[in-house]
């Protein structure tokens, strides 16, 4: 095997297997002493250059990076200056103290620490900060999965538009349109029963040029009576508890 020096490496060549000039959790410390002025208040901060390394690695500009752990925030921080797109999550509440002030120093422009000099960062973009919502189902004492009592009809019925992959948008005029998949495709979710005679007339509302499906505690009418409705019964485990 002939030996190859670093001048003739090309791209897209296996990286080395020990990585010592990437930094060390003692230069990650001092990148966020910088960042907020007081010590590091993580026990493994990982440095700029070694995020950078790895993002550079596995990923091309535009490209997706996922932190499902994200910690001090540095993945998130050091895609954005790399002009990747990314998600991050946490739990911890140094999401509100330290991620989210990070991060606004990388778009403001003010975060010239870690890798900001080498890949000439300026500032710029934006980023979307959410926060996760109660889960929509909860074990009761018997070990039933019921309704979260924390739950209203409202988010009831946009947590069942996205089970559901439809888009929750309800409508102020029509009661049955909660959501929609398509231009003529709609859904509506009710914890009630519905009868033949309520099918029969949000049928004719829904008319012959659109689809609605239906996600109820039940139907008194066959499924196949109704062509432009959909009927399909909300699990009696999920409605043990009713939604207040």
């Amino acid at each position: 095997m002939r030996k190859l020096f670093k001048a003739e490496a090309k791209q897209g060549m296996s990286a080395p297997t020990i990585w010592d000039d990437v930094g060390l959790n003692q230069h990650a410390a001092r990148e966020i002493e910088l960042i907020f002025g007081e010590k590091a208040a993580f026990e493994t901060p990982k440095p700029e250059g070694l995020m950078q390394r790895i993002i550079e690695i596995a990923t091309n500009a535009g490209d997706l990076v996922l932190d499902s752990f994200a910690g001090s925030g540095t993945t998130g921080a050091v895609a954005h200056k790399m002009g990747r797109r990314w998600i991050m999550v946490e739990l911890g509440e140094h999401c509100k103290t330290h991620i989210v002030p990070r991060l606004k120093k990388v778009i403001d422009g003010d975060d010239q620490g870690g890798i900001s000099k080498a890949v000439n960062w300026a500032g710029g973009g934006r980023f979307r900060f959410y926060h996760l919502a109660a889960s929509l189902l909860k074990k009761d004492a018997w070990g039933n999965w019921v309704i979260n009592p924390a739950y209203n009809a409202e988010m009831l019925a946009e947590a069942m538009c996205k089970h559901m992959a439809y888009t929750y948008a309800p409508s102020q005029d029509v009661f049955w349109q909660h959501g929609y998949s398509s231009e003529n495709n709609y859904i509506y979710i009710t914890t009630g029963t519905l009868s033949r005679e309520q099918l029969k007339l949000i049928s004719s509302e829904v008319g012959d040029e659109r689809t609605l499906l239906i996600c109820s505690k039940g139907f008194i009418a066959e499924n196949n009576e109704f062509p432009n409705l959909n009927l399909k019964k909300i699990p009696q485990a999920v409605l043990y508890q009713s939604v207040p």
